[in-house]
């Protein structure tokens, strides 16, 4: 069975027993390496957050979140599946879409190499997942990034998927949940890159205008076009514990600005205080928390009866 048809069950304390691993992937990558090195490198996992050794099981039954500080590490687009959607309920759309190199563009090397590696590691063909799911039991559509396919990068192929998946979901009024991961636009498509920006805008004004409702999760990173665009444009803009969010880095606005910029500039945690979030959920809620709020938003749907008769 493929990894990605892999997705949780209804019950929160299934979700540590079925997180999906991609180390098998891994290690065909890395058949050439010793085989104690590569033993050493499965068995433990060092926390960006402190900085310490944690068994690498014990972290993932955790939800991939450190049980010693706290640190919420990277989810692939498979773990990400099989902690969020009820068991068996994953139907993934536009799968097939892709792009050649339509700038030929090559620095170190050339753009089509960079995009058959990345689709070889990956296993698909570009740096989003959509789909249809239940989370809880309640439809929705998903978008779900991939920031180990090129930085999460936004080409075409991304603002594609995401403005039909926004599409599909509104012709069958169905909520749109977006996981952002990306380091911005994809430089090796230039302006066909930012182009996408407004696409999936446009999009999601289409969306708002049905009343259906558009839940952003915000993940670490998210930055540069992602970050000024859909990923910020949620009828509520949640975040993980610690993600970095921003558009620039924070060295370039510093050297921009000539300014010292303050103690945990960027992340989730200070724009919350300074209401650029609605809220920070912390991974072992956030399944019920979605559910939730799309009961919530739901209500906002106009009554069909009522506005026939108006």
């Amino acid at each position: 069975m493929d990894n990605r048809e892999i997705i949780s069950d209804n019950r929160p304390s299934r979700d540590r027993r079925l997180l999906v691993s991609s180390r098998s992937r891994a290690r065909s990558a890395a058949a050439d390496e010793p085989a104690v090195d590569e033993t050493r490198a499965e068995i433990w996992v060092k926390c960006l957050g402190c900085k310490e050794i944690a068994f690498r099981k014990e972290v993932e039954r955790n939800l991939n979140v450190c049980p010693k500080c706290g640190y919420h590490l990277r989810l692939t687009v498979e773990q990400r599946l099989a902690i969020t959607v009820d068991r068996g309920s994953w139907r993934e759309l536009f799968a097939a879409l892709a792009i050649g190199d339509p700038l030929e563009f090559a620095d170190s090397r050339p753009y089509p190499e960079r995009l058959q590696a990345a689709r070889r590691s990956s296993g698909r063909n570009d740096a989003v997942v959509t789909g249809i799911a239940k989370i809880e039991g309640r439809r929705a559509a998903l978008a779900i990034m991939d920031f180990n396919f090129m930085g999460g990068s936004m080409g075409v192929v991304v603002g594609e998927k995401l403005a039909r998946l926004i599409d599909h979901a509104l012709t069958r009024r169905l909520p749109v949940i977006a996981f952002s991961s990306s380091g911005g636009a994809r430089m090796q498509e230039g302006t066909l890159s930012l182009m996408q920006m407004a696409k999936v805008s446009a999009a999601l004004a289409r969306l708002r205008d049905a009343r259906i409702a558009y839940l952003s999760v915000l993940c670490d990173p998210t930055t540069g076009g992602v970050a000024a665009s859909f990923a910020s444009l949620g009828d509520l803009n949640i975040a993980e514990p610690g993600a970095v969010i921003g558009f620039a880095g924070r060295r370039v606005i510093q050297q921009t600005t000539n300014q010292q910029l303050p103690e945990g500039f960027q992340t989730a945690e200070f724009l919350l205080r300074h209401g650029m979030l609605d809220a920070i959920v912390p991974r072992p809620r956030m399944r019920a928390t979605l559910a939730q709020l799309m009961s919530m938003l739901a209500a906002r749907r106009p009554h069909v009866g009522r506005a026939a008769k108006r």
